[in-house]
């Protein structure tokens, strides 16, 4: 992407201010999408971004500037400006001599999507179209979205790292609205895949449309969800979300720097019920928060945040982690070469406990049961957090029975990792998600087992 020799002139004139660091983050993405609506295909459309982003760090200040232009004359000019935002005054000559830094191998890609057709992958949105119309004349209207990237970066820093990596992703979204007496009512799913276009011949995306549409019809028949404090069994998989908002977060170093985490200064505390271990793992082949490097340069890893219930470490960037004097987690993200890299989340989940999910459930008398988590929110300092029900069922007498209309689940992120208390062996991964903060988007992962907690609040409308 840009010749080594070209990488450690940029990177000395840099520093020649005095600076203690600076790094070259270049970034050449393409990317298409294709959207259906109502039996119709609304839009396909194709783009690249390519750039570099040049960060400068004297002291405690940053200076950064990025440009599309990667010929030596843009990017000296961006090094020069970011120099300039960072420090004042000049003198002094840094040699930097860069060294190759193998990735985390996460994957292999088939077939590229950008060799794909356009016709291939909007053959994909009608086969989801048929399939979820296909499950009952109630089903009222379709949406489909399909998206591909295939992003390759390079970073090269004046620590001498030099390193590249190639993601590949594949998503599709289906929404589907199905009308009855009790008015509309909505199904959705997604899969997503750090993967080649072959995850749509491994993916049944007919099934999945099905789903969708399975969803939105049993809500039809729905009644409303019960209020009040009980206990909430939770399906694999459709849970991870919870923990990656309502903990993950605290989990990141530069919000617990800032003492914007309720889990601030607890590392080597029990902050969760002992049977939980939750992980941050960028090696995870083909998940949607997979990558070979960080965007820093780091190697992906597997990083243990809780054990058995003790906090043992936060997810770091290489800024927090020099200031600490601890090594970096791979954990370093950024949304494109326009933007500065921060602490971000890459597949966050729980790991497998021991329980059978169907004995969970019959150990519960009354209840509710959540097949799929929505959209929600959390206050990172308190731990407080608000999600959407978006498929949820009453259990009574240790059954699931009847489905319950959309409510809300509310709750404290500490409080649910302590009430834990029955954890299944059944573990699967979520849906792919866009994990926001601060203004950038980076796709992630969340998974965990079939869980139950003792108690959380339902607010729904039933009286």
């Amino acid at each position: 992407m840009i010749e080594q020799g070209v990488l450690e002139r940029v990177l000395g004139l840099a520093v020649r201010g005095g600076a203690e660091f600076a790094e070259v983050f270049a970034e050449d993405k393409r990317s298409t999408s294709a959207s259906l609506d109502d039996g119709r295909v609304e839009q396909v459309t194709s783009g690249r971004d390519r750039g570099a982003g040049i960060r400068v760090v004297r002291g405690d200040t940053t200076g950064f500037a990025h440009t599309a232009d990667l010929t030596e004359t843009g990017l000296c000019a961006a090094a020069e400006a970011a120099a300039s935002a960072a420090s004042q005054g000049g003198g002094g000559v840094r040699t930097i001599a860069l060294t190759s830094r193998a990735g985390t191998k996460v994957n292999t890609v088939e077939r590229y999507p950008d060799e794909v057709s356009k016709s291939t992958k909007v053959e994909l949105l009608k086969r989801v179209d048929d399939a979820a119309r296909s499950a009952g004349a109630s089903i009222v209207q379709v949406s489909a979205g399909y998206g591909d990237s295939r992003r390759r970066i390079l970073v090269a820093n004046t620590d001498g790292v030099l390193a590249t990596d190639e993601q590949v992703r594949g998503l599709m979204r289906i929404s589907v609205v199905a009308s009855g007496d009790a008015g509309m009512q909505t199904g959705f799913q997604s899969v997503g895949q750090t993967v080649g276009f072959e995850m749509f011949d491994n993916i049944d995306i007919e099934e999945l449309a099905r789903d969708a549409a399975r969803q939105a019809m049993v809500k039809l028949g729905a009644r409303p969800a019960p209020s009040g404090s009980m206990p909430v069994v939770i399906k694999q998989g459709s849970g991870g979300v919870l923990f990656h908002e309502a903990c993950g977060h605290g989990l990141e170093a530069d919000l617990v720097s800032k003492n914007s985490s309720v889990y601030a200064g607890k590392t080597g505390e029990l902050v969760a019920s002992p049977l939980v271990t939750l992980v941050d793992d960028g090696t995870m082949s083909t998940e949607w928060g997979t990558i070979g490097i960080d965007d820093e340069g780091h190697p992906s890893a597997y990083n243990v945040l809780i054990r058995d219930g003790i906090l043992t470490d936060y997810m770091w960037d290489y800024l927090r982690a020099r200031k600490e004097g601890r090594a970096q987690s791979g954990n370093g993200r950024r949304q494109s070469y326009m933007h500065l890299p921060m602490v971000r989340m890459t597949n966050t989940y729980v790991l497998n406990g021991t329980e059978e999910p169907d004995d969970i459930i019959r150990a519960t008398d009354h209840g509710v049961y959540i097949a799929k988590l929505g959209g929600g929110s959390v206050n990172t300092a308190t731990g407080d957090f608000v999600f959407g029900m978006t498929e949820a069922y009453l259990i009574e007498g240790g059954e699931i029975t009847e489905p319950l209309r959309e409510g809300n689940l509310i709750g404290n992120g500490p409080q649910v990792l302590r009430d834990i208390d029955l954890l299944g062996n059944d573990f699967a991964m979520g849906n792919p998600g866009t994990c926001g903060k601060d203004g950038q988007g980076v796709p992630v992962g969340d998974g965990q087992p079939t869980l139950r907690v003792k108690a959380l609040t339902i607010g729904g409308t039933a009286t």
